[in-house]
């Protein structure tokens, strides 16, 4: 209710109504159960079957929805828009009119590459579940390409995404790229081989989709949230790593295709704050509050150096999207949380 009265709209103009936000709150619950945990589900809960997963939008076009055991697993949902779905569980909890998108001559020369065949790749902080949301809510307030482009992007994820219940629901409704994360594959050294062929075989799937082009990427490069400080309440931005960086590099230059690189800043943490320490499970504890969030894309990072100079361009990658930080917490009157 307190998001419906403060001002948050639909796409089209119109105002969030209370109803509205417990209905699209409801039955995204509801999916979440049904999807992440298998209840009232005659085929169990849903499973990710590929390293990649394309959004499930519920479109005639897509060949997908042509498989008898898709069709068995959604039912009624068949039809149904995830990806639509998740922007309109968090879409009330966003203050539209205190939030701020800087960096939009960047993002338009990032979506004219794109729309010429070129890929490109935005190095991002990550303070909340919800950033591919916020990603898809600011950018449809910038134009209706933005908007177009956001629903484009594939985001590169850990295994929490995948199995989470809560989380599943959302998942479904987004360009998914599955990666194990280092901490988790050395985690359980039984699973450890089986974790490493499936990144391989993500790291394939991604040199494939940058070899036809017109790919956009939406990477952490920290591996993970940005936490808290407890001790001051301040929120860093968490360290890039030069692994990661690296990689996306090399799997760019693979490619033959041109690849632009773009950092991108994110304020995001009030709307769905994450655990104060890491938490190796699953099911952890959600609070969606209401609240502006901010992007900022800079200048794109020129793509040059050899390997003994590597860690120049992720120094600059992650100095510009901290910069970016700093500029839209400013902007948005939180600076109690720069560190």
């Amino acid at each position: 209710a307190t998001s419906a009265n403060s001002g948050s709209k639909n796409p089209d103009g119109s105002e969030i109504t209370a109803g509205q936000a417990l209905k699209n709150m409801m039955e995204t619950l509801n999916y979440g159960m049904k999807y992440g945990m298998g209840v009232g589900s005659t085929k169990g809960k849903f499973i990710f079957e590929d390293v990649r997963h394309m959004a499930m939008r519920g479109e005639e076009d897509d060949a997908r929805y042509e498989s008898e055991d898709l069709k068995a697993m959604l039912g009624e949902d068949v039809n149904k828009d995830f990806y639509k779905l998740g922007c309109d569980f968090f879409r009330p909890s966003m203050d539209f009119e205190k939030s701020l998108v800087l960096g939009q001559d960047n993002m338009k020369q990032a979506l004219e590459q794109i729309n010429n065949g070129e890929n490109v790749i935005f190095f991002a902080n990550h303070q909340s579940e919800a950033d591919p949301q916020v990603v898809s809510c600011l950018f449809e307030t910038i134009s209706k390409d933005c908007g177009e482009l956001a629903s484009r992007i594939t985001y590169v994820a850990g295994h929490k995404v995948t199995t989470d219940p809560l989380a599943v629901p959302f998942s479904m409704g987004r360009n998914l790229l599955c990666i194990h994360s280092k901490k988790h594959i050395d985690a359980d050294p039984e699973t450890k081989p089986a974790k490493s062929r499936q990144n391989m075989a993500a790291m394939s799937s991604m040199l494939a989709g940058l070899k036809k082009g017109g790919m956009a990427i939406w990477v952490a490069p920290s591996g993970g949230r940005d936490r808290r400080d407890v001790s001051t309440g301040k929120i860093p931005i968490a360290p890039f790593d030069q692994k990661t960086v690296d990689m996306f590099r090399l799997m760019g230059n693979k490619s033959k295709t041109p690849t632009h690189f773009y950092p991108m800043s994110m304020v995001s943490y009030d709307l769905c704050p994450p655990p104060d320490f890491v938490e190796a499970g699953v099911g952890e504890q959600r609070n969606v509050r209401f609240t502006p969030i901010g992007i900022c894309v800079g200048d794109e990072v020129p793509n040059v150096g050899g390997a003994e100079k590597r860690h120049l361009f992720t120094e600059r990658a992650e100095e510009e999207c901290a910069e970016g930080y700093v500029e839209l917490l400013k902007g948005m009157d939180m600076e109690r949380y720069i560190p």
